[in-house]
């Protein structure tokens, strides 16, 4: 397992339960009660931590390099899922990967951002960040599960849209735009799940559903906090002091009714027990469907528009005296 810099203190006492497992093993001696010490000491300490998280420690385990990815949640929680490639254009972009699948029996379709786990994968799934052809692969599934009437399930983790000269040659603002309009428009139930980073357009381009969910350690933002800190401060080394301004974690959308549910991880987040945390998902979306099948298709698109038609309004109370 990987830590993050402030779960240098746990790794300590984990590394040393590990030694003293082996050991016990190797020499076939009892050491369960040392090692049931260092356990407890083990989940205090990782209790203590979590309780005080910062903004930017939330940020930074949406981050985690093994957070479950897309692909996992499939294994996880999907039957019979097929994959399917390309937007019939130009290229299959690995950074989306789309699918047909069945979630306890119900068939749905399935979109998410695909991260990689090494250097390789990461070059070939382009880090999560989808170019155009990306985004029109995720509209073609989108228009045949309208057709069908068979609802969309998002799982949104991306630092946001892949901004290079090729990825705008070919309409980047154009296939993000399309989408938008699409999914506003689908005769059929959207939920999409932030599982990890939800950035700017690029998480956007998937993230118009009649319910948006994200998990307890992700974000949704119109930009990342080292973007942020650029453009303000033109330094972005200050991101962790502009993260929690921001109002970009589970907590603050919330309260801000920009999400209908925070999804809760297992006890020190969803790296450290996969499938706890992809059964919590399953539930989650299970849940959704159920509420969002009472809705006709028209009803569908009607809720969906009130949502984000909603979103950004204001009272301005009139200041005495005028």
């Amino acid at each position: 397992m990987r830590y993050l810099d402030f779960e240098q203190p746990l790794r300590e006492i984990e590394t040393k339960i590990e030694e003293l497992e082996m050991y016990a093993r190797s020499r076939e001696i009892d050491l369960s009660e040392e090692i049931g010490s260092l356990k407890r000491r083990a989940e205090e300490l990782l209790k203590e931590i979590f309780q005080n998280l910062t903004p930017w420690q939330r940020i930074q385990l949406a981050r985690h390099p093994d957070r479950p990815y897309f692909l996992d949640y499939m294994k996880m929680i999907a039957t019979d899922f097929i994959e399917l490639h390309g937007d019939r254009n130009f290229a299959d972009d690995q950074a989306i990967v789309t699918g047909l699948c069945a979630i306890d029996g119900r068939s749905v379709a399935v979109i998410g951002h695909q991260k990689g786990r090494d250097t390789e994968e990461n070059l070939r799934r382009n880090f999560g960040m989808a170019h155009p052809e990306g985004f029109r692969k995720a509209m073609r599934i989108m228009e045949l599960a309208g057709r069908e009437g068979i609802p969309v399930i998002t799982f949104i983790d991306s630092a946001g849209a892949y901004p290079g000269i090729g990825a705008e040659e070919r309409g980047q603002h154009e296939a993000i735009a399309r989408n938008l309009l699409v999914m506003s428009e689908l005769p059929a139930p959207i939920i999409c799940v932030v599982t990890g980073e939800g950035g700017s357009g690029g998480a956007l381009a998937i993230g118009i559903g009649n319910r948006v969910l994200i998990l307890e350690y992700a974000y949704y933002a119109v930009c990342t906090p080292e973007a942020c800190a650029a453009i303000i401060y033109k330094d972005r080394t200050l991101a962790k002091d502009v993260a929690g301004n921001m109002r970009i974690i589970a907590p603050d959308l919330l309260r801000l009714g920009l999400v209908e549910e925070i999804i809760p991880e297992p006890f020190g987040a969803a790296h450290r027990n996969p499938k706890e945390a992809a059964q919590n998902v399953k539930h989650a979306i299970l849940r959704h469907l159920d509420d969002l099948s009472l809705l006709s298709p028209q009803e569908l698109i009607e809720q969906r528009y009130r949502r984000f038609r909603g979103m950004g309004q204001f009272v301005e109370n009139p200041v005495e005296g005028n």
